[in-house]
């Protein structure tokens, strides 16, 4: 992305999104990652379930502007996705389909200009879906929307409209989703960028029922290796996050999260350990 070009539609209100859910897991997860020199890679990600370790198994390499990752779950069936950068000035094209799914194959474009991001989306079977969404103003300020299109139906299945404005310090969003039928707010603000001190907020509204819902959150770097994040809903769900970067890309993130609705029920908690070489 250019220095003044606007996010793609998909990137509006990410930074709040990504402080209130992201890394929050109250599983015991635990994914190992190995990168080598030449391109290649492997991801090994797994999760608890009855005493048991299941999980996928994904593959990655990488050529010049040519990227193929492929995937395998605990069912067999296998993802590939290849993706080409670059074959025409700003573009960006990913090709992807599952084994032995054979209608799940799709192509992804993405166009980015200096006051432009375009991509767009068709599934590669005879009726296919065709999504698309389009982003222009600059790197601090962008309005756009999102529609996806289902042939086989002859009908708009989704569409969204949003803006956006990035500050250094703050970020803020407005997006209609829902087919219009729900108003959601976002706010991000870095109020000690030193300590890594951070709060957001994200509220939503349904229209057409009247009915509201917020989430409140925030972050804090104890040390250049430790942050702690908190979260609060309006449902009284209350979480907190600790994550230790205890060697160079090398993360453990412990979890939990209580429900007061359920009082009877013990807190959930959950462990997560990324390894890196």
């Amino acid at each position: 992305m250019g220095a003044t070009s606007p996010a793609p539609f998909s990137d509006i209100g990410k930074q709040a999104k990504d402080l209130l859910t992201k890394d929050y897991n109250f599983d015991h997860k635990f994914t190992l990652t190995m990168l080598s020199d030449a391109g290649m890679g492997l991801i090994a990600t797994g999760v608890k379930r009855d005493r048991l370790f299941v999980g996928d198994i994904s593959t990655q390499y990488k050529s010049g502007s040519t990227t193929v990752d492929v995937k395998v779950d605990i069912h067999s069936n296998v993802s590939t996705t290849v993706t080409v950068r670059e074959i025409f000035p700003c573009t960006k094209a990913a090709l992807s389909f599952k084994i032995p799914d054979h209608k799940s194959g799709k192509l992804d474009v993405q166009y980015l200009h200096p006051h432009a991001a375009i991509t767009s989306c068709i599934g590669l079977t005879p009726t296919p879906f065709l999504e698309g969404s389009a982003a222009i103003g600059t790197k601090e300020f962008n309005l756009g929307g999102e529609v996806v299109f289902d042939t086989s139906t002859a009908s708009f299945t989704k569409y969204n409209a949003g803006i956006g404005i990035v500050k250094p310090d703050f970020s803020a969003s407005l997006i209609l989703a829902d087919k219009g039928e729900t108003l959601k707010a976002s706010y991000i603000h870095t109020v000690n960028p030193l300590k890594g001190a951070t709060v957001a907020a994200e509220i939503s509204h349904k229209l057409s029922t009247f009915d509201d819902s917020f989430t409140i959150g925030s972050s804090y770097a104890l040390d250049p290796l430790t942050v702690v994040k908190t979260r609060f809903s309006d449902s009284g769900k209350v979480s907190a996050l600790c994550q230790r970067q205890w060697r160079p890309k090398s993360l453990i993130t412990f979890s939990a999260e209580y429900d007061p609705k359920f009082i009877d029920a013990a807190p959930k908690f959950g462990l997560a350990l990324a390894l890196k070489p």
